[in-house]
């Protein structure tokens, strides 16, 4: 895949994608269509896990103003909002990695990631509401991810915050030196590598499957996955075979 504003590949089971518009990657239209695109065509690929990472000395400071203008916002919104769906609609678990500024846009595509790591210097923040609007995404998802008060704080006031405090709200999974970020990531990943790619899309399927449900609403939906996708998989099997044998198990992903 090629293009120009972002990179993309598919190495050892982790398919990268790669924000790459220096020095900010300030999200533009084309270049969000090309992330839209990149989560689309990721779907159809075999692979573990999506990575999502910038190059540059930002993650990503946010949508270009210039594109909030009359004539641009519905376009700009109805973009911006095709990244996420197709993000949604992957079966893949993502993983943000973060070593540098993610603010605004930038941040809402963190938010919507399934996991994510920073390293030290890291620093996010929706600084919208300064400038007269506020980030639909992040509005639906920090209320999901921290507590209200703290999602009410960090959308009202526009707070700029670091990685420890992203840490102690919960919306880190960790917090790595920078000198090191790059190896660190590589073994927060790997974690996953050893699992069968489908049993993590199915685990995956059933964590959103339960969100926002009642208890035997959300354990029906999950209870249907288990019994009727995941148990009647060569995985499941494969996997319950080798750990009575005592081996390693051998995944075919299907």
């Amino acid at each position: 895949m090629s293009y120009d504003f972002i990179k993309v590949n598919n190495v050892d089971g982790v398919i990268s994608i790669t924000l790459d518009k220096p020095p900010l990657n300030v999200l533009t239209i084309p270049m969000m269509k090309e992330i839209a695109d990149a989560f689309a065509w990721a779907q159809g690929q075999t692979a573990k896990l999506i990575l999502l990472n910038a190059e540059g000395k930002a993650f990503s400071a946010g949508v270009d103003v210039a594109d909030h203008t009359a004539d641009k916002v519905d376009e700009m919104i109805s973009v911006f909002d095709s990244i996420f769906h197709n993000m949604y609609n992957n079966d893949k678990p993502i993983v943000a990695a973060v070593n540098g500024a993610a603010l605004g846009g930038g941040y809402e595509l963190v938010l919507f990631c399934d996991m994510v790591v920073a390293s030290e210097k890291a620093k996010f923040g929706q600084p919208e509401i300064a400038v007269g609007v506020f980030p639909p995404i992040a509005s639906y998802m920090l209320p999901k991810l921290t507590s209200m008060p703290h999602a009410m704080e960090l959308l009202l006031g526009g707070e700029v915050f670091n990685a420890a405090k992203a840490d102690k709200l919960g919306l880190v999974n960790a917090v790595l030196p920078v000198d090191s970020f790059d190896e660190g990531v590589k073994q927060f990943v790997q974690k996953f590598m050893a699992m069968s790619p489908l049993v993590l899309a199915y685990t995956k399927k059933a964590i959103k499957a339960g969100l926002n449900k009642g208890f035997v609403e959300g354990l029906k939906a999950i209870d249907d996955i288990y019994l009727k996708e995941l148990m009647p998989s060569a995985d499941a099997v494969e996997g319950l075979k080798a750990f009575m044998e005592k081996r390693q198990p051998v995944w075919q992903g299907k």
